[in-house]
C-alpha cells in the first residue's frame, strides 16, 4: 500500500483494485480467476480486489464482508453475480436505493442512488473466512474510504458480525465517538455516533447511526434467518436517517 493517500474515491477505486498486500488472497483470489466455475468457463474473470461501488457523495454506506470467489472476483462489482448480490440489490430496489434489481455484470446499467456499498476486506478469501491479519492489512483502504465520504455520511448498515467489528475502530480513527462498552452486532441493532471533533452532533451532518443487519449469504436466506422483508426494514431506516427517503 505504500505512502499513497487517495485524494477522491476514483483514486481510491484505483488504487485498492491494483494492491498485492496479502499473498494468500493474492494467490487465491488469481487460482479462482484462472480454473474458474464451469458455468462461468467463457467468461474473464476479474481475479484483482473489488473496490467500492456507488456515488462519491453518499450519504449511506452499506458494509459487507469481502468478494465472493464466483461473484465479484468474476465480475469486479461489489455483491455483483452471485445469489448475496441478487437478494441484496432487490432489496435496495424495493426501498429505492438502486436503479434494478438485479447486479450481472459492470455494465448492465446498475446505478446506485445515494448509497456506496463496501467491505472491510476486498479479495475473494478462501471458504470465505479472510484472516484477522489480512482483515487488519486491508482496513487501511476502509480508512481512507470513510475519510473520503466523511463529508456527508449520515447512516452506515453493517451486514454481518465480521464487518461490525471492523469498520468500528475506523469510525474512531475517523473521529466518531465509540460508546463503551463497544456495542455489539445484532441484526435490527442501532446506534447513534457523535460527529468527530470541530462538527456538529444531534442530527446535523457529521452524527451518523449504525444499524445492523444479518449478512445476506444464502446460509442466512435459505433458512430463512434473514427475509426481504428484513432486510428492506432496515435498509429503509438506514435510508430515513441518510436523508434518502
Amino acid at each position: 500500500m505504500g505512502a499513497l493517500t487517495p485524494r477522491s474515491i476514483d483514486e481510491l477505486d484505483l488504487a485498492v483494485s491494483s494492491c498485492r498486500a496479502c499473498p494468500r488472497l493474492v494467490r487465491w483470489r488469481e487460482k479462482v480467476a484462472a480454473e474458474k466455475k464451469a458455468e462461468f468457463r467463457d467468461q474473464t474473470y476479474w481475479g484483482r480486489p473489488v473496490p467500492g461501488f456507488g456515488p462519491a457523495d453518499a450519504s449511506m454506506l452499506i458494509v459487507g464482508l469481502a468478494p465472493a470467489a464466483h461473484g465479484a472476483n468474476r465480475t469486479g462489482r461489489m455483491f455483483t453475480g452471485d445469489r448475496a448480490g441478487d437478494f441484496l440489490y432487490a432489496a435496495m430496489y424495493e426501498v429505492g436505493l438502486a436503479s434494478q434489481p438485479t447486479a450481472t455484470h459492470i455494465g448492465d446499467g446498475l446505478e446506485l442512488h445515494g448509497v456506496r456499498i463496501t467491505s472491510p476486506v476486498h479479495c475473494a478469501p478462501p471458504a470465505n473466512k479472510p484472516t484477522i491479519d489480512e482483515r487488519d492489512r486491508c482496513r487501511t483502504w476502509l480508512d481512507f474510504e470513510l475519510g473520503l465520504l466523511r463529508p456527508n455520511l449520515r447512516s452506515i448498515v453493517v451486514l454481518g458480525g465480521f464487518g461490525w467489528q471492523s469498520l468500528l475502530p475506523v469510525l474512531q480513527r475517523n473521529g466518531w465517538d465509540i460508546p463503551r462498552p463497544r456495542p455489539k452486532f445484532g441484526h435490527g441493532a442501532e446506534v447513534s455516533l457523535a460527529a468527530p471533533s470541530g462538527r456538529s452532533a444531534g442530527s446535523t451532518p457529521g452524527s451518523i447511526r449504525l444499524f445492523g443487519c444479518f449478512h445476506v449469504s444464502q446460509r442466512n436466506t435459505f433458512t430463512g434467518l434473514l427475509t426481504q422483508e428484513m432486510t428492506q426494514d432496515v435498509l429503509r431506516a438506514a435510508a430515513t436517517h441518510a436523508g434518502l427517503s
